[in-house]
């Protein structure tokens, strides 16, 4: 049986491990000039292959739609692309969170392992190379045409083109008209796993500061939209970070979040000092000024914070930085404790899906088989990857997606 694979990415590749395990003649064609660019700068460069939970917690990281991946997941799952790495003598290693990378910590090593099974395999792979239109005939597929006219027949095509993020890499949204051509669904195409923009002042003023094992609230009024607990970095627009790039997968998702954010009226709370309770960091900042109570406060907090984060607690305070620790009054300090606790910045909007790491919405997986990948709507046409409309948070789990929605499909 000869099969297409349209988008040489970290799905498209898994697919063609498995579909030609089956005795399949496997061709990937690819538009950029080699396969793989969105997995080189995975994990920054690291490559987060997959999470070490279990099936249970990666349908629990992805909010959209994560009971669809049932049945990929349970035929590949994490043990199966670290099994199938390691066979071909990467390595891996388990971090913080769970997330898995190679103890190379280098993305090459996973993508140069999957190419050489590609080659053993004698999967044929088509660069420099773009798919014009699928050609269907009485509902069921018969293979492609590409920009240059030349038709190449199939008895099966499985589209892993990608979402619409990081476009340099090739993820350009191509599939998305390739699919609606043939009469599927694309939902609202939105970023996620993305940085969120400020226009407090205090983010350009800690523009480059990053920050570890802080705890933070995405809130609208009262209501707590997402709460984490990890790093975050501040940056000239806004702020970005794991957790803040967690936090953005359930902001997208909030009713009329277009609106609020335009409102100003969602507020991100950081709690500088998660790890301590109001008492125990009252009674912490008592200590340390009792050791040096004729200083000036401006030098009192170098214990407790990062350089560059004093000068902004203390305009938050609205305490005299002049003035001596010694005339600090127990109320002056409770607002001390309460700006460590709650260090509160508007947001007002997500920075361009060009930016994001993933693309949430694709293909509706209401026309999607869960069990093979193949489409309601076309005999013969399969999806994996970020073309589907499902996406999870940071971690690990959309690779994971990747991986057993590709290996799925190929079967």
């Amino acid at each position: 049986m000869n099969v297409i694979i349209i988008g040489g990415g970290p799905a498209g590749m898994i697919a063609g491990i498995s579909a030609t395990k089956n005795g399949d003649k496997v061709t990937i064609i690819e538009k950029m000039n080699s396969c793989g660019k969105k997995l080189l700068i995975t994990g920054k460069g690291r490559c987060n292959i997959t999470n070490s939970t279990d099936i249970n917690g990666f349908i629990e990281n992805t909010p959209c739609n994560g009971r669809f991946l049932y049945g990929a997941l349970n035929n590949f799952d994490n043990y199966d692309i670290i099994n199938l790495l390691e066979s071909e003598g990467v390595k891996t290693k388990v971090e913080r969170g769970g997330r898995v990378f190679p103890v190379s910590d280098r993305a090459i090593s996973v993508l140069d392992a999957l190419l050489r099974i590609l080659k053993k395999l004698d999967v044929h792979i088509l660069t420099n190379s773009e798919v014009k239109n699928i050609i269907v005939d009485a509902g069921e597929v018969k293979g492609i045409r590409l920009d240059n006219g030349k038709e190449i027949y199939a008895d099966k095509v499985i589209l892993a083109t990608g979402g619409k993020s990081y476009p340099v890499t090739g993820s350009t949204g191509d599939g998305y008209k390739l699919a609606k051509e043939l009469g599927h669904t694309v939902t609202n195409i939105k970023p996620s796993l993305i940085p969120l923009t400020s226009s407090s002042r205090e983010c350009m003023e800690l523009q480059g500061l990053s920050l570890r094992n802080v705890s933070i609230k995405l809130k609208h009024n009262d209501k707590v939209i997402y709460k984490d607990f990890g790093e975050m970095l501040f940056t000239h627009y806004g702020v970005s970070g794991p957790v803040i790039l967690s936090a953005s997968a359930h902001l997208i998702r909030y009713k009329n979040v277009d609106e609020l954010l335009k409102s100003n009226s969602i507020k991100l709370e950081i709690d500088l000092k998660p790890a301590l309770t109001e008492e125990k960091l009252d009674l912490r900042i008592l200590r340390d000024f009792e050791e040096i109570k004729n200083k000036e406060f401006k030098n009192s907090l170098d214990k407790l914070l990062p350089q560059k984060l004093i000068p902004v607690i203390m305009e938050k305070t609205k305490i005299n930085p002049k003035k001596q620790v010694n005339e600090i009054t127990k109320e002056e300090r409770q607002r001390i404790v309460k700006t460590l606790k709650c260090f509160e910045i508007s947001i007002n909007g997500i920075r361009p899906i060009e930016e994001a790491i993933i693309t949430s919405g694709g293909i509706s997986t209401k026309e999607i088989n869960p069990k093979t990948m193949e489409s309601k709507i076309i005999k013969g046409l399969y999806f994996a990857g970020e073309i589907i409309d499902v996406d999870a948070l940071t971690g690990g789990f959309n690779l994971q997606i990747a991986w057993s929605t590709g290996y799925t499909a190929g079967l």
